[in-house]
């Protein structure tokens, strides 16, 4: 049987996007090879800074917008943001860990060519994403820097320089510049975002895994569905 393709999309740096990674990572447990999670990007903090500051100049800026993700993790059981988070560590773009993400996604295709299909939570990409997110809020690190993407790539096993030709080349920025297509497309409006029945169907936002699981069991059983809640 051909799985169920799930387009997912959303951004590093979004606060949504990493609370919500455990209800990804439950659907890709609960329902195996029925479905083929896609992950792609959209492009929330293209600009932190010029974002904060335009968004947050009369809120405090970004010492307002930390104590925002604070007030968000505070919501969720067992997820910890790190105190330097967006207050001290100021990424400047989600773009530069996005590319990365792409880089090792290029490599990891290059690694399992004539392999079957690594299962969703082995993958060295989505284990880099995982990384990256974890970096940022709960270990305060700067995940625009190259830095953090030459000791996220030691510690899940790729080869950075491997990384760093497929951004040289050019094919790791046509990748996500195709995915940032892609999601202006579509018309995504925040992140994190599930597109399922191709297109027809979007999740967005803070969506519980009840209604994710629903929506994804009636379309596996050819029932509809279109429940959505916006994340901006």
């Amino acid at each position: 049987m051909t799985p169920n393709k799930v387009d997912y999309f959303s951004d590093v740096l979004c606060v949504w996007a990493y609370v919500g990674q455990s209800r990804l990572n439950r659907l890709a447990t609960d329902f195996g090879d029925q479905i083929d999670i896609r992950v792609q990007f959209c492009s929330v903090f293209p600009n932190s800074w010029q974002k904060i500051d335009t968004q947050w100049k009369t809120r405090d800026g970004f010492e307002g917008y930390a104590a925002h993700v604070q007030q968000v993790a505070g919501k969720f059981k067992g997820i910890t943001i790190h105190s330097d988070a967006w207050r001290v560590t100021r990424p400047r773009s989600s773009a530069s860990p996005h590319l990365f993400i792409k880089a090792v996604e290029l490599v990891e295709q290059d690694l399992s060519a004539g392999g079957g299909p690594v299962p969703f939570l082995s993958r060295l990409s989505v284990r880099a994403a995982q990384e990256l997110r974890s970096a940022f809020f709960e270990r305060g690190q700067d995940v625009s820097a190259w830095a953090a993407h030459r000791e996220i790539a030691g510690s899940i096993g790729v080869d950075f320089d491997q990384a760093v030709a497929k951004i040289e080349s050019g094919e790791a920025i046509a990748e996500l510049a195709s995915d940032y297509d892609r999601a202006q497309s579509l018309k995504i409006e925040g992140s994190p975002t599930y597109v399922l029945n191709d297109g027809r169907q979007k999740l967005f936002g803070n969506v519980s895994y009840g209604v994710i699981e629903a929506n994804m069991n009636e379309l596996l059983t050819g029932a509809g569905g279109d429940v959505a809640s916006l994340c901006s």
